[in-house]
């Protein structure tokens, strides 16, 4: 009985100095049930109360981050697998990914008072790797001639004063002079979005337009519909 009064006294001193529960178990080798029992009569003071928040508060950082860092691992792992398993894109491979990147994401033609207007090849996104592989697929797969490209940027009003900033993104992720973005649009809607690329990673959207065009939107348009008969 003795040594278990001698764990209990050793237990409320350790308390008194501000220790963490999980601290004294390292010195105190008792249940922990037990041991809040001992202690739960023991005051502690505003400064103790606050070393404990703050540790606790490390601790818990300590583990988002472990968290986060296998949350890395696991992602970098499954997308390295994932792209071994594309492996090498033949041209046709290619033809058919940008029929079907301008199915999903290209400008459609629209019926307007009876008549169907003549279309044109027109694809807006913001990934800039779906617009570099769409520009690959018309420079290589269509040999359309980057002088019949057109860019426009649209960008929310609130991003004014980077517009350089992204004229010059654009100019060098896609390749083309700075002098082909100078077209802009400014968006002025309110902004109610829970994206992550607004603020700097934001670069507004890239509007592609294809002069002269016509023929191959109605090829474009014949190839999506073979796609789908053939699935």
């Amino acid at each position: 009985m003795i040594p278990k009064l001698q764990e209990k006294q050793k237990a409320i001193e350790l308390r008194k100095q501000g220790l963490s529960y999980n601290e004294i178990l390292r010195e105190v080798p008792v249940a922990k049930s037990t041991l809040s029992l001992w202690l739960r009569s023991v005051g502690l003071s505003q400064k103790q109360k606050q070393r404990l928040t703050e540790k606790k508060l490390a601790s818990m950082k300590r583990g988002q981050e472990a968290c986060r860092a296998k949350r890395i691992r696991i992602t970098q792992e499954i997308k390295s697998v994932a792209r071994k398993e594309v492996g090498k894109i033949t041209k046709r491979d290619l033809w058919l990914i940008g029929v079907a990147l301008y199915w999903a994401e290209g400008s459609k033609e629209k019926e307007i008072d009876g008549r169907v207007r003549n279309g044109r090849v027109r694809l807006s996104n913001s990934d800039p790797f779906l617009i570099k592989t769409f520009l690959k697929w018309l420079t290589e797969i269509r040999r359309v001639p980057k002088t019949d490209i057109a860019f426009r940027i649209y960008l929310h009003e609130t991003s004014r004063h980077r517009l350089l900033e992204v004229q010059k993104y654009w100019s060098e992720i896609l390749n083309f002079p700075l002098d082909c973005f100078q077209k802009v649009s400014w968006k002025k809607n309110i902004i109610k979005t829970k994206r992550k690329n607004i603020g700097k990673n934001y670069f507004g959207l890239i509007d592609l337009d294809v002069r002269r065009s016509t023929t191959l939107y109605r090829e474009i348009a014949g190839w999506i519909e073979g796609v789908y008969k053939n699935l």
